[in-house]
Parts: structure tokens; C-alpha cells; sequence
């Protein structure tokens, strides 16, 4: 799967496109989620896009943002690092901001692996009241361990998510986090984390008012998928994500032998590489819960080495 569209909500609004030559009356500031994005040969840059957008819109009033391309095509994609540095510098002016979606990307503006990250932790200092924050690509992702009191939901969607992250997200003191979502993708795209690395998600030990987790995008999510069977965290979780990697009967007879599921609310499974009895045990197993089953990939064993994740170029 590649990521083909845009949203069209965020942060429980409608998305809006900011256009600094639209004549047409605008959104209010607080009704919207406001997109930035450059046109490919666009004659600005995002600089200028910015300021265009602090002058014309109340920014005092703004809930959430969502960045698309950053970069105009003159000088390559170039890296996110300015738009951090951009945004940073003028939080004083966004007192209100609740949400920002960093790099919401689709792939034919941009493969997801191409995407040039950057430190991601100076967003979250300069954001005390920041409630959502969600990035799109891993390549020179960075974050330090935090504390963040605000933060509600967390997600990181990567063909390749650096362990450095993984083990920054871990570390980190984010006491009102109630949404974490974690794309991990493949070696080859710079997902490197391991099951050690995941480990301080699954014990209960932190993340304190967590309800969903997401641990999707694997080559080993057979592994994750056995980890969380017997997981403390699982018993206070109202909907697990397991999707879009190599989950296979495996790891799915793993999770039914385990801790009852029963109680949660959703369990997203799709892209996946289970049977059809398999899945019919699913179903029957988990009459009650929301199960994800869709984009069923095989499960012919002589064809192990074609196995891939949804997301990683």
C-alpha cells in the first residue's frame, strides 16, 4: 500500500487549504484544521508561505495544522528541518495550537522513505498545550526523550522508523498520553528497533492513561503480536493495531492462546498474511470486537520471501 490520499479530517476538524492569492471569505481560525503546502515549482518557499499565513489568518486562534510539502522543487525536497524551525519560532503567536501534522505527504509528492526529517523534539518544547502531534517519514528522524503533559496522541507513520526514536518515545514522561501509534517498517528504510526496543510499551509500567497502541508496519510482527499476548497493557487498552505488516497464523494463534481480547473495542489486523481458517477463528473467537481483516495477502508458506510490509519505500 502505498499513502495515496490526503486527509480529510484532523484533530476532529475538516482540513482546509491555505491559499494565500483565495479571495473567497475564509474558514474561522478555530473551525479548521489549516493545511500549508507548496505546489511543485511553486515561485514561493515555505518561509514565505508562512508568513503569508500568520498575516492573513488569526493565528492566535489556530487548533491544529497540517504541513504538506515544504519544498517547491528547485533545490530537491530538501529537509523539514526549516519548517520545524519556522513553526518554533513563532509559538508564541499559536497560543491556542492543539494539533500539527508534520509531512502529510502522499506518495506522488513525495515516497515516504525520500521524505528528509529532521529532530522532532523542539515542536514538542515549543507546544506546551500540544494535544496531537503526528509525523510522516523516518529518514534523519530524531527525537530526545521528553516530558510533555499535554500530548494525548502520538503517531509516527515510517516505511523505516529509527530505534533512536522508538527508544525516545520510551523514555520520554508523557502522563496524559492516551494514543500511541508507531509505523516501524523495514531495515532496508532505516527501521531498525527490536522487540528489546518495544518492550517498556508492553509492561503497563508508564504511559499511564494509554487506550489504543499501535505497533503496526512490521517484518516481525508475528513476534509483537506473541509479546502482546501476555502483556500487562493489554488489559487496559480499548483497540490494538497489529496492521499492515508480515502477521501470519503464527502470530495470530499466538495472540488467541494468550489474554482474552474480548474486551476491546476494535483490533485492526488488515494487511496481513493469515488463512482463511485462520481468520474465520478470528472471527468466531471475537464476536463482539471491531475486527479488521481486510487486504488479505496469501498464506502460502513456499512463498515466505514475498512477504512485505504495507508501508516502506
Amino acid at each position: 500500500m502505498s499513502i495515496s490520499r490526503h486527509i480529510e479530517r484532523f484533530h476532529e476538524l475538516p482540513i482546509h487549504e491555505f491559499a494565500p492569492d483565495d479571495t473567497r471569505p475564509r474558514p474561522a481560525a478555530d473551525s479548521v484544521a489549516w493545511r500549508l503546502a507548496l505546489a511543485y515549482r511553486s515561485e514561493q518557499d515555505f518561509a514565505q508561505l508562512w508568513q503569508s499565513f500568520l498575516q492573513d489568518v488569526d493565528p492566535a486562534s489556530v487548533r491544529a495544522l497540517v504541513i504538506g510539502p515544504w519544498w517547491n522543487g528547485a533545490e530537491g525536497y530538501g529537509s523539514v528541518g526549516p519548517v520545524i524551525e519556522a513553526l518554533t519560532a513563532e509559538a508564541g503567536r499559536l497560543p491556542a495550537l492543539e494539533a500539527l501534522f508534520l509531512a502529510e505527504v502522499t506518495y506522488d509528492e513525495c515516497e515516504v522513505s525520500w521524505l528528509v526529517m529532521d529532530d522532532v523534539t523542539p515542536l514538542l518544547a515549543a507546544f506546551p498545550a500540544l494535544k496531537s502531534l503526528a509525523v510522516r517519514g523516518g529518514t534523519d528522524l530524531g527525537l530526545d526523550p521528553v516530558r510533555h503533559d499535554a500530548l494525548t496522541s502520538l503517531r509516527f507513520e515510517s516505511g523505516g522508523l529509527p530505534a533512536t526514536v522508538v527508544r525516545a518515545v520510551a523514555a520520554s514522561e508523557l502522563p496524559a498520553l492516551e494514543r500511541l501509534d508507531l509505523w516501524l517498517g523495514v531495515d532496508e528504510y532505516g527501521g531498525d528497533a527490536t522487540m528489546d526496543d518495544l518492550a517498556p510499551f508492553l509492561d503497563g509500567s508508564r504511559l499511564p492513561e494509554l487506550r489504543h497502541l499501535g505497533l503496526s508496519n512490521s517484518e516481525f510482527q508475528d513476534e509483537i503480536a506473541a509479546a502482546l499476548a501476555h502483556a500487562p497493557i493489554v488489559a487496559r487498552l480499548e483497540s490494538l493495531d497489529l496492521s499492515m505488516g508480515v502477521l501470519t497464523d503464527e502470530g495470530a494463534t499466538a495472540l488467541l492462546e494468550g489474554q482474552p481480547l474480548t474486551h476491546l473495542n476494535s483490533l485492526d489486523l488488515h494487511h496481513h498474511y493469515l488463512s482463511d481458517a485462520m481468520q474465520e477463528r478470528l472471527s468466531e473467537a471475537l464476536p463482539g470486537v471491531g475486527l479488521d481483516l481486510d487486504e488479505a495477502e496469501g498464506d502460502d508458506p513456499d512463498d515466505e520471501d514475498d512477504r512485505y510490509v504495507s508501508v516502506s519505500e
